[in-house]
């Protein structure tokens, strides 16, 4: 790992929970980037609790890794966190999180996680989050939003595990919603809305999760592909397939970008599915890669 960047200007604000009747989070997250020379650097940094940046790293190819930590350990009901990152022109970064997001059961109130994301023209985002593990009877909804300037490109996941199902737990109650839109110039690029109320029926239906505790869904948006490479990118996939036969893997070539779906049982067959695609798109793209991010331990 290469050394921490360090940042311009940085202001960290730092807050206990809002001091109303409950004692919900409603933690804010606000980052902005700047390319210097080459280098992509951390410029501002605003966080409140239970948000915290844990580190910046700068890595050989120019790109700003940053590690987003969670502090409380998960969300419960009445939670709200809202994140918003700005990329600068010609700006590349890499932004995960320091461990899987939890979030707990709830008695009815709503979590709530809402992301906001600016990319300037020529500049790359990486929005790479760990697995988010729902437990029964949360209540869930993440709403991301993406702004693309001419030129920009992003790359992001999402993988969702319902169930703590190491202990035999299913997601029989509760609810889940993800809504994704990509923006540029007014233009929407991709809009995916997925929607699963938690019930014995959904966890077994084919329109449904099918007996698979994991979702995963991984996009590049910003560029156009031949099928050619959309060829390539399945042929990725083709290992873990062997070695997984119950799951599901597709791709799909998007109007400008791609598009990867699995529906499963293995957590480190969807990530190593979705790094090689990654590092298979940092080719295509030009880029180099020295290592992954520590924390994304297989």
């Amino acid at each position: 790992m290469s050394s921490i960047d360090s940042p311009i200007s940085q202001s960290t604000v730092s807050s206990t929970a809002s001091s109303t009747a409950s004692s919900n989070w409603h933690g804010l997250l606000n980052l902005e980037f700047q390319a210097v020379n080459g280098k992509t650097r951390l410029t501002h940094s605003q966080a409140i609790a239970p948000y915290k940046v844990q580190r910046s790293f700068a890595q050989a190819d120019g790109t700003c890794q940053v590690v987003m930590l969670h502090t409380a350990g998960g969300m419960v009901g009445g939670d709200r966190l809202t994140t918003a990152v700005t990329i600068g022109e010609q700006a590349q970064v890499l932004l995960t999180t320091a461990a899987a997001a939890k979030i707990y059961k709830s008695t009815g109130t709503l979590t709530q996680q809402t992301v906001h994301l600016t990319v300037a023209p020529q500049a790359c985002l990486e929005w790479l989050p760990q697995e988010t593990i729902l437990f029964d009877r949360a209540q869930y909804r993440q709403d991301l939003r993406i702004e693309l300037a001419a030129g920009a490109q992003v790359v992001l996941w999402e993988i969702t595990r319902f169930g703590r199902t190491a202990r035999g737990e299913q997601f029989s109650q509760g609810d889940w919603r993800s809504h994704t839109e990509v923006w540029q110039a007014g233009t929407p690029l991709w809009i995916d809305r997925q929607w699963l109320p938690g019930s014995p029926e959904m966890l077994a239906s084919p329109h449904g999760l099918n007996h698979c505790p994991i979702v995963g869904t991984l996009a590049w948006i910003g560029r156009s592909l031949d099928k050619s490479d959309v060829e390539v990118a399945r042929q990725l996939w083709d290992p873990i397939a062997a070695h997984h036969p119950d799951d599901q893997f597709g791709v799909t070539r998007l109007p400008q970008g791609l598009l990867c779906r699995y529906r499963g049982h293995s957590s480190t067959a969807v990530r190593h599915g979705f790094i090689q695609t990654w590092q298979w798109i940092r080719s295509v793209q030009g880029r180099s890669w020295e290592e992954l991010p520590r924390v994304w331990m297989l």
